[in-house]
């Protein structure tokens, strides 16, 4: 039993429950985050790694007069500001070109694009233009000839599964006690009908008590399953929809500029983007069952290939380095029977009459309004005004967000000097900043000078930093280590399959041994 009496229970550690967490710190609440499985581990580590309005929903808006769609792009847009400078060394702009037909074709996306840098406001980070035959040549140069037209426009590209982890582990730093592994199995209820806790199951099978003031639902797709726990009569509100990327090996964007596909046959967009020198292509969107939505189908997979060979054919075959599936958790308008690729991709928190406050829908770059609209939902629960937000930086910002940058460029001066001489150096300083931000060089002078060498020519890990993913974020089997903290599975699986031994082997000696640790598998 736990003790312990938390005003914020929220279960689940992907981005909404992470960043509720976050944010509920921020403002003085004792808080707890429960993760059935690893933080990041669901959706939240399978997105398209972009932080962005959404064109085809500004496009969608205008087409259906449909405001409310204007207002999450807008919304979103605002965001993707705020992460670019709340953490720079985890996100950073990136320009994408757009094809397009003729003139008229041009002159229509350009409109529409300068309207999505107006929407940004000052948070806007950079503008759309046009490109020539011979820009659009030079930035993809594989691209098929028959292309000679196009639009450039800016939006952010991020380590989804990093920014997860660090929201989840400065709230940690600040007093929000984390668990992984740990399943809530069933809600508990005072003698007046009203939610005060949860029992939760460990991996061993170990039960345990929370007692909360308030208990936040912020499970994703599978939302519903913890609502029928405080509520068995509840409609259902969640469609899963399952969105499939690709890795190849080869690099299709070698400028760093990326692709979008604006419409593809059947209506879907398609974005071909730079990622750890290779190449990100996705994503498919499929309406599934929620557990098949982390299994690549076979003819999904297919659909993504066809489109590479049909816009890139001078680079056919292609190699796939890894292939991971995601659910996104769309939700259902009240009492609607609605086809999921047409579901808006905004969100709603829902109370249920015992207290059970719901956040459900919504997307990546949105999870900071998701949790600050969830915790005016708690702060109706509990009858009090929240606390003003306190400043709390992500562990690896600065004090002042803004001077993260040129302290990295003085960090970077350390990690020369405290790495070793090889081929990979810039690489691995570069890696390790983009993962830990301004603390690299604080846990790389921990580490021997052994556990300091690369291991991988795809992304440079090293043996402190596998270990220290074990010790210090809460990895707890191979997948966690080599998928979500270093990226490596999702990049190159043949190369993660090759590190699996020697992480096995640190989990092992930090006692979490066993059939999980074992296992390299990007559908967990």
């Amino acid at each position: 039993m736990n003790d312990t009496g938390f005003d914020l229970l929220v279960i689940g550690g992907g981005a909404s429950g992470a960043c509720v967490a976050y944010e509920g710190v921020r403002r003085g609440l004792r808080v707890a985050l429960l993760e059935g499985h690893d933080l990041g581990g669901g959706t939240s580590c399978r997105s398209t790694k972009l932080l962005h309005g959404g064109v085809r929903y500004l496009e969608l808006a205008f087409k259906t007069a449909d405001t409310a769609q204007l207002r999450l792009v807008r919304e979103a847009l605002l965001e993707r500001g705020h992460w670019l400078q709340q953490a720079p060394f985890l996100a950073k702009r990136l320009e994408l070109a757009l094809p397009t037909d003729g003139v008229i074709g041009q002159a229509y996306y350009r409109l529409g694009l300068g309207l999505y840098d107006a929407l940004s406001g000052r948070s806007g980070i950079g503008s759309s233009r046009l490109l020539s035959s011979q820009q659009l040549r030079h930035a993809l140069p594989a691209l098929r000839d028959d292309i000679t037209r196009g639009v450039a426009y800016s939006d952010g590209q991020f380590d989804d599964a990093r920014l997860n982890l660090l929201m989840a582990l400065t709230a940690e730093q600040a007093g929000a006690v984390v668990r992984t592994r740990t399943r809530v199995v069933a809600l508990e209820t005072d003698s007046s009908g009203r939610l005060c806790g949860a029992i939760s199951e460990s991996a061993s099978g170990q039960n345990e008590r929370w007692q909360a003031k308030v208990v936040v639902n912020a499970t994703g797709i599978h939302s519903d399953t913890i609502r029928r726990m405080a509520d068995p009569s509840c409609e259902e509100r969640m469609l899963t929809s399952r969105g499939i990327h690709l890795v190849l090996k080869q690099t299709l964007c070698p400028e760093g500029v990326g692709l979008l596909l604006p419409s593809t046959d059947d209506g879907r967009v398609l974005f071909m983007l730079p990622f750890f020198g290779r190449t990100l292509v996705g994503t498919t969107d499929t309406p599934c069952p929620q557990e098949q939505a982390s299994v690549p189908a076979e003819n999904e997979v297919k659909y993504l290939l066809d489109y590479v060979q049909r816009w890139f054919p001078a680079r056919d075959p292609v190699d796939v380095g890894s292939c991971w599936a995601g659910g996104r958790p769309l939700l259902k308008p009240a009492g609607a029977d609605v086809n999921s690729s047409r579901v808006v991709r905004e969100h709603e928190v829902e109370t249920l009459a015992c207290g059970l406050v719901s956040v459900m829908g919504g997307k990546w770059t949105t999870c900071r309004p998701m949790a600050i609209d969830t915790l005016q939902a708690v702060e109706q629960q509990l009858g009090h005004t929240l606390k003003a937000p306190g400043a709390l930086p992500l562990i690896g910002s600065a004090p002042d967000p803004l001077q993260t940058p040129a302290l990295l460029q003085t960090q970077h001066a350390s990690l020369e000097s405290l790495l070793p001489d090889t081929p990979q150096r810039s690489q691995q300083i570069a890696h390790l900043q983009a993962n830990h931000g301004l603390a690299a060089a604080q846990w790389v002078s921990s580490w021997s000078n052994d556990d300091r060498q690369p291991l991988s020519e795809v992304i440079p890990v090293c043996r402190g930093e596998l270990r220290h993913a074990i010790t210090h974020e809460h990895a707890r089997g191979v997948t966690d280590v080599l998928c979500r903290r270093t990226r490596l599975g999702m990049v190159d699986q043949q190369d993660a399959e090759r590190l699996r031994p020697n992480v096995s082997e640190l989990l092992a000696q930090a006692g979490h041994g066993g059939a999980d640790a074992e296992a390299l598998d990007l559908s967990r």
